[in-house]
């Protein structure tokens, strides 16, 4: 169709299996009347498990960009959307399937001449029961997250809630402050002038980063509960749970002091260093898991031998 907007989807392979082949075969299959399928690019970063393989031909306008290690998510979502000329971005997890609808609703919803402000969408995202995963979430502040290393949040979540919305059923649409990166709608104009994803982000905040810049240039986020999406949780990642712990931990860290005061960034760093390894533990012990235990050991060695490169990388001004 003559001047119908463009999309184009970014997939982040890493070592997704067959849940690769399972989200292009739902984005083939997806209804995109009004709009037209710019490309589907996927960025894999140096996959093992032969998950390319398993791609067959779907009719899709499809690119592969062969990483040769894994450069992080956010560099590979700016990969895959370098040099698009649509008007929409979508970054997509594969551990996601689409139906019918999941596309073509957010864009019509993002079409609309009242809408023109909205810069981001999500969507609701199920799991295989049918049971709709809470996946909105606040901006995090220095408070949120020391309430969460203390376990504050679970023990009086009215007093100290969860930068997750999870008292919140997530039934209707409304604005909100951050949609989840699994299902990630964004106008190409507005990531551009953003720069994109921050690379500092290995992979975890790259999202909310990237929400709280389009908030503060002006911009809003809107979660849209009548269109759909199956997302199948933990992605990955679950494969590495050390690791995954790892990357979070410096996430929140680089968040800290790229976005709060000098004095609640060094005791958010100090707090994540000393103190929630210690609650982390207690938990794993009380829970009586062994095997938590070993692998909150495992993320914080590797935390910890990372920070003359963290160091560097908060006090050189490296972040966008």
């Amino acid at each position: 169709m003559i001047n119908s907007p463009l999309i184009s989807i970014i997939i982040v392979n890493w070592n997704a299996g067959q849940q690769l082949s399972g989200c292009l075969e739902s984005i083939a299959n997806a209804n995109l009347d009004g709009f037209n399928l710019e490309r589907v690019v996927v960025v894999d970063n140096a996959s093992t498990d032969g998950s390319l393989k398993g791609i067959v031909d779907l009719s899709l306008p499809l690119t592969i960009i062969n990483n040769t290690e894994n450069c992080g998510f956010a560099a590979a979502c700016n990969q895959g959307a370098k040099d698009s000329q649509s008007d929409y971005l979508l970054f997509l997890n594969p551990d996601t399937r689409l139906f019918k609808d999941s596309l073509i609703k957010p864009l019509a919803f993002m079409e609309q001449p009242e809408n023109q402000k909205i810069g981001i969408t999500g969507i609701q995202l199920v799991d295989e029961d049918g049971q709709i995963s809470r996946t909105c979430a606040r901006f995090p502040t220095p408070a949120m997250f020391f309430s969460k290393m203390l376990g504050l949040n679970i023990l009086f979540p009215r007093q100290f809630p969860s930068h997750f919305m999870s008292e919140w059923d997530h039934g209707e649409t409304r604005d909100v402050e951050q949609v989840m990166g699994a299902f990630f709608l964004i106008r190409r104009h507005l990531f551009e002038a953003l720069n994109g994803f921050d690379e500092q982000f290995f992979v975890y905040f790259e999202e909310v980063d990237l929400s709280y810049r389009a908030n503060n240039a002006g911009w809003k986020t809107v979660y849209l509960a009548d269109a759909r999406a199956y997302h199948k949780g933990g992605g990955t990642s679950e494969q590495v749970k050390a690791t995954r712990m790892f990357y979070s931990l410096r996430s929140r860290i680089l968040y800290g002091y790229k976005h709060f005061d000098w004095f609640s960034a060094t005791l958010l760093m100090a707090g994540t260093l000393f103190v929630e390894p210690i609650s982390r533990l207690a938990l794993a012990i009380w829970k009586r898991s062994g095997r938590e235990a070993k692998e909150t050991i495992k993320g914080y060695v590797m935390l910890w031998c990372a920070l003359p490169k963290l160091f560097r990388s908060t006090l050189g001004g490296e972040s966008q």
